[in-house]
């Protein structure tokens, strides 16, 4: 099919905190240095932060950088942090407060903001634009572009209008042919592109497998006398201890009398019986979480895989034609459960590399010099600094990886000499059925808990009904013949969505794809113990619509 074409200098694949930091980068040193750049960010939501979801508490350590007046250019970063606790929850009903003194001081906030990133994605959209940037949302990057010499030329954005069949409906329109001279991939977590590129030029080869968690928040507006705007609440424990997962739950005070809550539940666990999205309806029945929101309303719900394997999972980032920025790469800093002003300032790094590729008349090249100017910067030395922190606490547990980690960060600044590696990739973690018994979840009572499906409701979750599915099975018998009697079917209890379904039609067992209520979380990339699914775009402007996630 001949496709329209556009060219640019730089094409950018997401418009999130490092998409949208590279291009008002790029935008900067052009203004600056007085050379017209072509420079457009591709976002497959329906608009700049409908597909945004972080916790957050936001480290303003790249912003600053990036924008120095960006409190008189109007960012959403009203909230700053008034004080943090580190509660250890002992069981369903006890628990204690940390002492400061035996915290890791990565988990000290002073200075930081609790704020809304979809929010600051799309203030930062804002600026992009007035520097020139051209910005395409509900544009879905499909597939990667390669010229003759295999370097990557661009990229495509999904066809619109193709019915499940794959026949055109009306009002059909093919994808474009976006070509540049190179391309950030800026997709987030587990992006199918980055994906693609890591396995096609190998850039984790030299790299421990990356480790990822299931993000859970939800905002709840909470009475006046339960709000402490600023208060940050960590929690470690219960419920995973029940269950033999790790992780951790999260209690954050933001603006307007609202709270953000959530839990991350660490994909390396063992038990197919598990359910996260249950772990999280149990977390929010301890007293010290309760009592914050039992008697307020719930307004939203998202999910969201994390990338955690942190400095050891790191891939090379570049090959040519192109480089992968944020947590495409897995900037995020778990030791800190950050991984915004990481992911930004990735982006801005790449962004300078880039410039004086092209300021040099270069293009479709490997940018070698960008992994010289990534371990120059604070981004790498935060990393390594952390780098045994998510496997310290899978190796040693909760208490005694904590107590390592709090004397590694608090008395060494994160320089002890061990190395807790992580060899095993998450879906590798998952244990055959017959060694374990199913877990008996409470049932919703609707105040505090709820069942998937009106949680999805929450996250205004939608996808053309009549469009190809975009979980795509390699072999459409492993769930019933492979995954049903090794592993009790995991999907019907990872996804956070209850997008797979093990139903019963005519007698016999049918695998369900309920694809219309994917929330774009990718856990069944992840965690699925044949890795048979594989996430790929939908039709673009499919998905949730988080309004301030």
């Amino acid at each position: 099919m001949e496709r329209e074409s556009m060219e640019f200098d730089v094409v950018i694949v997401g418009a999130g905190p490092s998409g949208l930091a590279t291009a008002c980068r790029l935008g900067q040193l052009a203004q600056e240095n007085e050379q017209e750049l072509m420079i457009c960010v591709v976002e497959k939501g329906a608009d700049i932060g409908a597909h945004i979801l972080s916790g957050a508490v936001f480290e303003p350590r790249a912003l600053n950088e990036l924008f120095p007046d960006w409190k008189d250019r109007g960012a959403p970063l009203n909230t700053e942090v008034t004080g943090d606790d580190v509660l250890l929850l002992k069981d369903e009903n006890n628990h204690s407060r940390l002492p400061d003194f035996s915290v890791p001081k990565t988990f000290h906030n002073k200075g930081n903001y609790i704020a809304s990133m979809g929010n600051l994605c799309r203030w930062m959209a804002e600026q992009a634009e007035q520097l020139g940037i051209e910005i395409f949302p509900g544009f879905a990057a499909s597939e990667i572009l390669y010229n003759d010499d295999g370097s990557v030329a661009g990229i495509q954005t999904g066809d619109m209008g193709v019915a499940k069949d794959g026949s055109e409906k009306d009002g059909y329109m093919p994808g474009m042919e976006l070509r540049a001279k190179y391309t950030l991939f800026a997709e987030g977590c587990r992006g199918h592109l980055g994906k693609e590129l890591i396995s096609k030029f190998e850039l984790d080869k030299d790299s421990t497998p990356q480790h990822y968690g299931l993000g859970f928040k939800e905002i709840w507006d909470v009475p006046e006398d339960m709000h402490e705007p600023g208060k940050v609440v960590h929690t470690a424990g219960w419920p995973l201890t029940d269950s033999d997962a790790t992780g951790g739950g999260y209690l954050y005070h933001a603006e307007d009398g609202q709270v953000y809550l959530g839990l991350i539940v660490d994909l390396n666990y063992a038990n197919p019986y598990l359910n996260p999205f249950q772990e999280f309806q149990r977390f929010k029945t301890h007293p010290a979480i309760k009592q914050v929101i039992e008697n307020g309303k719930r307004v939203s719900y998202g999910a969201r895989a994390i990338a955690k394997g942190g400095y050891y999972s790191l891939p090379k980032m570049t090959f040519p034609g192109g480089l992968l920025v944020g947590c495409n790469a897995g900037t995020l800093n778990f030791a800190k459960i950050k991984g915004n002003h990481t992911a930004m300032k990735s982006g801005m790094v790449a962004a300078e590399c880039v410039f004086e590729q092209l300021k040099n008349g270069k293009a479709n090249d490997d940018i070698t010099s960008y992994k010289e100017a990534f371990e120059k910067s604070w981004v790498f030395d935060e990393l390594y600094r952390s780098r045994n922190f998510g496997g310290a606490v899978h190796k040693l547990g909760t208490i005694l990886g904590g107590a390592y980690n709090m004397v590694d960060q608090n008395w060494f600044g994160g320089k002890l000499p061990f190395k807790f590696k992580e060899w095993t990739p998450d879906y590798k973690a998952t244990g055959k059925a017959e060694n374990y018994t199913e877990i008996d979840y409470p049932k919703a009572d609707n105040k505090l808990t709820f069942d998937r499906l009106s949680s999805v409701f929450l996250s205004n979750t939608n996808h053309a009904e009549d469009q190809p599915c975009h979980l795509k099975l390699s072999d459409a018998n492993i769930p019933l013949e492979v995954n049903l009697p090794k592993f009790a079917e995991p999907a019907q209890r990872y996804c956070p969505a209850g997008v797979y379904e093990v139903i019963e039609e005519d007698g016999k067992q049918v695998f369900q794809i309920n694809a219309q209520n994917c929330i774009h979380c990718k856990t069944c990339d992840i965690k699925d113990p044949s890795q048979n699914i594989t996430w790929v775009v939908p039709e673009g402007g499919g998905g949730p619509t988080y309004p301030n996630m």
